[in-house]
């Protein structure tokens, strides 16, 4: 085996145990908020819940089967398995999109003044916005890639050459035929549309940014004007999470492509547009952290604590 095939299983299961304790991790955070802390409870964490938990389901799909194919485990899926692993893959992908794209989407009706007329008429029905949009997301994706079931099968062996779907243990099933693109369409028009919602939305706050720091600039002294605002710390938050998105979509879909219509697939390749498609469920759960409210008191707290216990031993 080569060395960068190594390296290449090692970051996998890196990723892969890095991803689901940063996500399980905040998920029992918004558990311990939601039945014990109810009162600090904001209605954006339920977005935030969403989001952990089709992020950790992205990464179980995803990384599960690839870190298999990379020690070359044989037979890991057959049919039946490639159908349930890329359907719950797509899907939890899908509801990843659409949930940051709400989350975004929900930032910038916040933000924006009640003297604007769609934003003092939304505002009043956010509960009910999110929930009929989270509802949508999922009807939507299950329809689409309930849809591309049929067309997944597991392969015979691993040395396929042509055009199409190939990944793993798994390719399309008119692999190498010319009517085989028809499987990328609907996803990528489906992924472009909450794709150039989110930039709507991260253009906007950015604006949004520059005109309140010049505001506050004229408005208070530059010591004051500096701290930040819990308002643009959650606008930053998003920004980087919407940010990080679209990087690793971009990336990943270049990639995805190329595979796509190039004739002679390389496994390498694929394995790292896997580490590109979970590099945002990875670092999600930890930027989401950074500014939440509880952690940063039982951070603070525990900071307190060890700093009286290394006074004591001092003083003992």
């Amino acid at each position: 085996m080569l060395p960068s095939d190594i390296i290449i299983q090692i970051f996998l299961i890196f990723q892969f145990c890095l991803g689901v304790i940063g996500n399980s991790s905040l998920l029992m955070l918004y558990v311990y908020i939601f039945f014990f802390r109810p009162h600090v409870k904001k209605l954006i964490d339920s977005i935030f819940m969403h989001l952990t938990i089709v992020n950790m389901s992205t990464i179980i799909f995803t990384l599960i089967k690839d870190i298999m194919f990379s020690f070359r485990v044989p037979n890991f899926l057959d049919d039946v398995g490639c159908k349930a692993v890329l359907f719950s893959f797509r899907v939890s992908r899908g509801l990843s999109i659409c949930t940051t794209s709400v989350l975004s989407t929900f930032q910038v009706i916040t933000i924006t003044p009640s003297s604007s007329k769609w934003a003092s008429w939304l505002k009043p029905r956010l509960s009910t916005w999110i929930l009929s949009s989270l509802l949508c997301s999922w009807l939507i994706n299950l329809l689409i890639y309930g849809y591309m079931l049929d067309m997944v099968i597991a392969k015979n062996n691993y040395t396929y050459i042509g055009r199409g779907y190939s990944h793993g243990y798994c390719q399309n099933k008119k692999f190498g035929s010319h009517d085989s693109g028809s499987f990328f369409s609907l996803i990528i028009t489906h992924d472009l549309f909450y794709v150039a919602v989110m930039m709507w939305a991260s253009l906007y706050m950015v604006i949004f940014l520059y005109r309140h720091r010049k505001t506050t600039q004229h408005l208070h002294r530059p010591s004051l004007s500096s701290q930040p605002s819990p308002e643009q710390k959650a606008n930053h938050s998003i920004l980087s999470l919407v940010s990080c998105f679209v990087l690793t979509y971009w990336l990943n879909n270049s990639i995805t492509l190329y595979s796509f219509y190039t004739k002679e697939k390389i496994p390498r390749l694929e394995s790292v547009n896997t580490i590109f498609v979970t590099s945002y469920p990875t670092i999600c759960p930890f930027l989401l952290m950074k500014n939440n409210k509880v952690i940063l008191q039982f951070t603070s707290s525990f900071s307190v604590l060890r700093m009286t216990c290394f006074q004591s031993s001092l003083h003992g």
